[in-house]
């Protein structure tokens, strides 16, 4: 086959090359290609933007508990006061509502990937601390 068309591209008679309905044939293949291609690759985007987000929220959980644990009180918690217990903690935390014996903190780092804990029972959802 690649003799083929080698042979057709050096023809003799200077009528060499490719036809443009060969051409456009190639065209229309490549765009189904990327019409397939591109919402795969933003879909696969938006679900890795959205672990991150929550894997921030999940690994803030054991320095709200352990400053609770060192106050008996929620109240005064900051991003900094956690920082001071775990430096890894994302700079991107905001702790949100906070009372004696609640708190809320969320991580919105990606616009359109906010997830929230909003207490110490409560599961990781969607949406920003109130």
């Amino acid at each position: 086959m690649i003799e083929r068309l080698s042979k057709r591209v050096r023809q003799e008679n200077g009528q060499g090359g490719f036809t443009l309905i060969e051409l456009l044939v190639v065209i229309v293949i490549i765009g189904i290609l990327l019409a397939i291609a591109v919402p795969s690759y933003l879909n696969f985007r938006t679900r890795a933007n959205d672990s991150a987000a929550q894997a921030n929220v999940r690994s803030a959980v054991p320095s709200v508990e352990a400053y609770f644990a060192d106050n008996d009180t929620y109240v005064g918690m900051t991003l900094a006061e956690l920082q001071l217990i775990d430096s890894g903690i994302s700079p991107t935390i905001d702790v949100g509502t906070v009372s004696a014996t609640s708190y809320c903190i969320d991580d919105d780092s990606v616009a359109g990937s906010e997830f929230r804990k909003p207490g110490p029972g409560d599961a990781i959802e969607a949406g920003a601390c109130p």
